[in-house]
């Protein structure tokens, strides 16, 4: 058996901020591409991502565009 720790709770966020878990599970997925060997910064982004959408800063369609994407459409690459 496999012992998965959490180290942020970003599911109640998550639910504050009203993403739809398919979602969710997208932006989960997303960020274990680009912290697959770091599981503490995987949720740490994970649960800044769903702060910055419930607290309106970036909509859920921006948080889940690839990091490149993202930083196309702010100008920085």
């Amino acid at each position: 058996m496999r012992f998965q720790m959490k180290y942020c709770d970003y599911e109640t966020v998550a639910r504050e901020a009203k993403i739809p878990p398919d979602k969710m599970k997208r932006l989960v997925q997303l960020m274990r591409g680009e912290f697959p060997n770091d599981p503490l910064m995987r949720e740490l982004h994970i649960l800044r991502a769903c702060m910055a959408i419930r607290d309106g800063h970036i909509t859920l369609e921006d948080a889940l565009k690839p990091e490149s994407k993202q930083a196309d459409a702010a100008g920085t690459k």
